[in-house]
């Protein structure tokens, strides 16, 4: 029988993130409490600036979009913020959509499959992904509920089943 495997990878749906800032966007523009704040979010190249003139409201346009985010099913472990910084009159957050997995983290997951999981199993690195093999889908499954439950400062998928 032949091996059975799956591969871990941190993507993210760039649609869904643009309609998630989109919709951050909006209610920016329309709520009460931000009129007159010159408020903003918007895409600035692959990365996202919010603007506005204090650095309480920059914040408060970063959390609606972290809620829009959540509500699109895109994980907070890949969005990576930037603390605010002022210019001018006014304060800049930067934000970034980060994809893949890191050489560290990769290593990482490695060995807690190598030290918690079924010994059958094993892991290669590829590039950003991970891709973990084994005779038995039941031990594969065991890995997947694994990682799950392990705290990564990554967010993953599990693709390529087979």
């Amino acid at each position: 029988m032949a091996d059975s495997s799956f591969d871990i990878v941190s993507k993210i749906d760039r649609q869904e993130a643009d309609n998630a800032l989109n919709q951050a966007r909006k209610e920016v523009e329309q709520r009460y409490d931000f009129k007159g704040t010159d408020a903003s979010i918007a895409w600035s190249g692959e990365q996202i600036l919010i603007k506005a003139n204090s650095e309480e409201r920059a914040k408060a346009v970063l959390d609606v979009f972290q809620t829009k985010l959540i509500k699109r099913g895109i994980s907070l472990k890949s969005l990576e913020t930037d603390e605010p910084v002022a210019g001018g009159k006014e304060y800049r957050i930067t934000s970034s959509l980060k994809e893949g997995i890191s050489q560290e983290s990769a290593k990482k997951i490695g060995k807690i499959i190598r030290d918690e999981g079924p010994k059958s199993v094993k892991s290669q690195i590829q590039g950003d992904e991970l891709r973990v093999s084994s005779k038995s889908r039941d031990d594969l499954q065991e890995v997947q509920r694994l990682l799950k439950a392990a705290d990564l400062d990554v967010d993953l998928q599990f693709t390529n089943y087979r």
